[in-house]
């Protein structure tokens, strides 16, 4: 495979890379939308506790109290749900930063082939200059020893 060519193949490794790096962000906000989710829930369930604990020590029947005990089951379950949806999404976010790093290697396997491949013809080009350069000296020393 020609330099040219695999210089196409590394910057189709690139837009992949970077496709996968975008797919991977989006997936790690998902996982801080639903940790900011799951804190606001938290948060509406100690105020609303607050809330509960002040109705109850002004005195509150029976039948209200189990109302805010339903509720606040609603939101324990909310909880939990929602800390499942943060599993997920940690899973997911996880799997996406996987897939990012091996295409990250593949795409300097690339890099690293072709800069091989520039080496391996700088080298032949060095060669063949050297080998120019010895003729020279070469034809030079016989002019001389011609002309002695």
């Amino acid at each position: 495979m020609s330099t040219r060519q695999l210089e196409q193949v590394a910057k189709w490794e690139q837009e992949k890379e970077d496709k996968l790096a975008r797919d991977y962000r989006l997936a790690e906000q998902n996982v801080q939308t639903n940790v900011q989710k799951l804190t606001g829930l938290q948060s509406y369930r100690l105020d609303y506790l607050r809330q509960l604990q002040q109705r109850a020590n002004q005195g509150l029947g029976a039948l209200s109290f189990a109302q805010h005990q339903a509720f606040i089951d609603k939101l324990d379950k909310a909880c939990l749900q929602q800390n499942q949806i943060i599993a997920n999404a940690k899973a997911v976010a996880q799997q996406r930063r996987a897939l990012w790093l091996r295409q990250q290697q593949k795409r300097k396997a690339v890099e690293m082939l072709i800069e091989k491949k520039r080496q391996q013809a700088q080298q032949l080009e060095n060669k063949r200059e050297q080998a120019l350069l010895d003729e020279v000296a070469i034809q030079r020393f016989v002019r001389r020893q011609l002309q002695s």
